[in-house]
């Protein structure tokens, strides 16, 4: 594609800059990037200021390894370089439409879900829905790009729970290429924050629910939340869809912003008025769900335990009824619904019968679900092990030890990604809080000792890490799952 067609697809009233010393120069672009090392001959790059790093800076770095037009905020010059520069004051929106331009098309039927808990369980959910009703559908965020067709190319650059725009809008249209009509995603507040995005065709947005995370990046919960609410007030636009959890407390302002957007509500929940949680009852490995559903009332087993996974099942419901999904077959796939990677997985039994689960949660609202999810079936104590992330908000230390502390009956406080940071200290400003836990600082003996312990009608929780591949200390990223920990531990036990 033409530099001069990918501008003139744009919606913005920006017009590329002259070059100083020259005049616009038009060129084949042959892909889109914000990391200069990935940058192959013909690409655009865009040079984004960060919180640590001036894109900026590596402009040189692109322009030699065949950048042949740049994007920078408002008022950047190219002295002795003969490309092409792009001015926004927007660069990170502007970038994230110009890849929505190059990458097309997009799926047909694009939903999005935001919230500080649950959005990975969410768009797997839908996804397996969709899927149940014989839609070709695909989820995206932090587990990956899940697809019906493992052979599609499809980016690597999925780290991120709401991937770089040019990653994003390339996978979309991978999707689209392949036949996937239905695709849902996690839109993270950083994300939406730096308007990630921003061009993507959301038609269905849903919310969760708010605790404290993240207070690092955003500084509050109010400017965290108001990150969250651009996907209702800018993404989706009007003739679309929120799917709400008529539970939470932001739910108010969430309806007021869809409603100013002239957007349709869904909500759910035990408060929602089209998906009503009229009672929840645990059983051996779930929970019998009683729903009242557009007027209708259903009885449905879910086989995931928690009250937690029972809100996040509902708001993949309400995404799927959103699009006039057949509401008794999409009740009917919640009875076969199978739990996240790393979301309160059954990583093993012990020789004694007790049960260990590995959950991602990292923050005090999720620590606190989790253990409330498991007490139901407790026989005897409830054991946890968990950490807190270096480099991080600090402020929820001490807050998780006292959800430790408050709901479980034996506690291990071991070490989650320092990263930069003193692990012993960040331990102690857990411990504070949770008087009479036990230290462990090497996380596998921590696990380890745990799982030693464990007697007929115990549960032990590992949270803070669910699905991760790596254990991050200092600038190095070690391998570590904690699920194959577990499972090594207890196969060394028999032998």
């Amino acid at each position: 594609m033409l530099l001069s067609e990918l501008v003139s697809m744009d919606q913005t009233d920006n017009i590329p800059n002259k070059i100083s010393g020259g005049e616009f120069h038009d060129a084949e672009i042959s892909g889109l990037t914000a990391d200069s090392r990935r940058v192959k001959p013909g690409f655009l790059f865009a040079a984004l200021e960060g919180s640590e790093t001036d894109g900026r800076k590596f402009i040189p770095d692109a322009i030699s390894r065949g950048a042949v037009a740049v994007l920078a905020s408002s008022g950047t010059q190219l002295k002795g370089h003969q490309v092409s520069i792009l001015t926004d004051s927007n660069p990170r929106r502007r970038y994230a439409t110009l890849a929505s331009n190059f990458y097309q098309p997009q799926p047909l039927h694009t939903a999005a879900v935001t919230g500080t808990n649950g959005k990975s369980s969410v768009v797997d959910f839908t996804r397996q829905i969709w899927t149940a009703l014989g839609v070709k559908a695909a989820s995206l965020g932090t587990l990956g790009v899940v697809a019906p067709d493992s052979g599609l190319e499809l980016s690597s650059a999925a780290s991120l729970t709401t991937p770089d725009p040019s990653d994003l809008h390339a996978s979309l249209k991978s999707l689209a290429d392949g036949g996937v009509d239905h695709v849902i995603l996690e839109a993270s507040s950083h994300g939406l924050d730096q308007y990630r995005l921003d061009g993507v065709k959301v038609t269905v947005a849903a919310y969760t629910n708010l605790s404290r995370d993240h207070l690092d990046y955003h500084g509050s919960l109010e400017q965290y939340f108001n990150a969250k609410l651009r996907l209702f007030s800018e993404i989706v636009g009007a003739g679309g869809v929120a799917v709400l959890n008529a539970d939470d407390g932001h739910f108010e302002a969430l309806r007021r912003t869809a409603e100013l957007s002239r957007q349709r509500v869904v909500s759910y929940g035990r408060e929602g008025e089209d998906i009503t949680l009229l009672g929840l009852q645990a059983s051996a490995d779930g929970q019998i769900l009683k729903l009242k559903l557009l007027g209708q009332k259903e009885t449905v087993t879910l086989p995931l335990i928690g009250g937690f996974q029972a809100m996040n099942a509902l708001c993949a419901l309400g995404v799927v009824l959103a699009e006039d999904g057949d509401p008794a077959a999409a009740v009917a796939a919640l009875a076969k619904l199978k739990g996240v990677r790393g979301r309160l997985e059954l990583a093993a039994r012990h020789a004694s019968g007790a049960g260990v689960y590995v959950d991602y949660a990292h923050t005090p609202d999720a620590l606190e679900n989790v253990l409330k999810a498991m007490r139901p079936h407790v026989d005897r104590q409830l054991k946890v092990v968990f950490g807190c992330g270096g480099d991080r908000d600090r402020g929820k230390r001490p807050e998780m030890g006292a959800v430790a502390h408050q709901f479980a009956d034996a506690i291990i406080v071991t070490d989650d990604n320092p990263r930069g940071e003193e692990a012993a200290a960040i331990r102690q400003d857990i411990i504070k809080a949770c008087p009479g836990s036990i230290e462990i600082g090497d996380r596998t003996q921590a696990i380890a000792e745990a799982v030693a312990g464990l007697a007929a009608g115990d549960i032990l929780v590992i949270a803070g890490k669910g699905h991760e591949q790596g254990q991050i200390i200092g600038d190095e990223v070690r391998p570590f799952d904690d699920v194959s920990v577990v499972r090594n531990v207890i196969e060394g036990a028999k032998t």
